[in-house]
């Protein structure tokens, strides 16, 4: 038996075409700006310089908010300014931090000469336990800090600047 091909009306070509281009467009269009995408990144990556700027500027945000919440505690407590740096520092906890941290930044400036030392780039599950206590403590210290109870801030806040200063006594030059 032949297979003869079942005639379309005239007006049915045209729409076979436009469905079978729509996709075969859409795919072109995607692969070219995947592939835009890739190419302007790997020629954008940034310098080990703009990493150091990026990490210090991230760390003085956070001691900058850490300071707002021990003068509202040593003064008249605020809960809304304790609230609003205690967010702050969740948000910087969890915003991965340590993608700031790669070989080539372990010497360099930045803003400043940078003050970690080389031996955090060697010490990787610990410095992810570290990490990972330090965004463990801002997310709870956001948590009571909503829920407004002054005591429970403070001890939680004291929890949290022990873990910034486990990780500086390892890994930042002493003195900085």
């Amino acid at each position: 038996m032949k297979h003869t091909e079942i005639p379309h009306p005239p007006m049915m070509k045209p729409m076979l075409k436009k469905k079978l281009a729509a996709p075969a467009l859409a795919f072109t269009v995607l692969a070219a700006s995947m592939a835009t995408s890739m190419l302007t990144w790997a020629q954008q990556a940034p310098k080990p310089e703009q990493l150091i700027k990026w990490r210090q500027s991230a760390y003085q945000v956070i001691g900058w908010n850490s300071g707002r919440i021990k003068a509202s505690l040593d003064g008249s407590y605020n809960k809304e300014e304790v609230v609003k740096a205690a967010n702050t520092i969740a948000a910087l906890a969890n915003s991965g931090l340590g993608s700031l941290f790669v070989p080539g930044t372990e010497t360099g400036k930045g803003w400043r000469d940078t003050t970690v030392k080389p031996a955090l780039f060697a010490d990787g599950s610990k410095v992810r336990e570290y990490a990972a206590a330090f965004s463990t403590e801002a997310n709870e210290l956001a948590r009571l800090a909503a829920a407004g109870d002054a005591a429970a801030v403070r001890a939680q806040y004291g929890k949290l600047t022990r873990t910034c200063k486990a990780c500086h006594d390892d890994y930042r030059v002493s003195g900085s």
